[in-house]
């Protein structure tokens, strides 16, 4: 059973009907004892980086999750989910994530703003999450901010908006993917069903 992290903001019923369609069960939880216990665990995201944060630390979650990604369980963050991620956010100074990756969130520059729609993603190297993902596939963004991760390694795709930015990373049993996966046609279904897989 697959996991995801309901911490307040979100439509998480349209991934989890992604996952349920591809016969996968899930469950919806925001009690720490229960991702105490999880096998796998999706972050997905929309909302602001510091209340994502306050809200995660009032449930008393936050914890749980970095527990289980430092314990090696297979962890997916979407969008906002793989922001958290990173150490800070212009979008919240003074605000810590979760840090497991050092390296800051930025704003878009010169750039209508938020991205909204398909673009392209270009795939940087072989990976599992990817797998089965063609070169320069259309997938679905809605994001005013993006990664920045100090480590270049961990990035397996770029996209181009006024700049080429971090779309996807992979590193050991995280992953993490800027657009939505759920939203995404079967290019995002089949990122799901290597998650599933792993």
């Amino acid at each position: 059973m697959i996991i995801i992290i309901n911490y307040g903001m979100g439509n998480l019923r349209s991934l989890a009907n992604a996952f349920q369609f591809l016969g996968e069960k899930v469950k919806i939880i925001d009690n720490p004892k229960e991702i105490e216990r999880a096998q796998k665990i999706v972050f997905p995201g929309v909302g602001h980086f510091g209340e994502a944060m306050r809200s995660l630390k009032t449930r008393k979650i936050d914890g749980a999750i970095q527990t289980r990604i430092h314990k090696g369980i297979p962890f997916l963050g979407i969008c906002l989910g793989l922001q958290l991620l990173l150490e800070e956010s212009e979008e919240a100074p003074g605000v810590k994530g979760f840090g497991v990756f050092k390296g800051k969130v930025l704003k878009f520059q010169k750039v209508k703003i938020p991205q909204i729609g398909w673009n392209q993603i270009k795939i940087q190297r072989k990976t599992k999450i990817l797998k089965g993902i063609q070169d320069k596939s259309f997938v679905y963004f809605m994001h005013s901010f993006y990664v920045k991760p100090s480590d270049k390694k961990i990035i397996v795709s770029q996209t181009h908006y006024g700049k080429d930015f971090c779309s996807t990373i992979e590193s050991e049993n995280i992953f993490g993917v800027q657009f939505h996966p759920e939203k995404s046609g079967a290019v995002g279904l089949q990122i799901l069903r290597n998650f599933i897989k792993l």
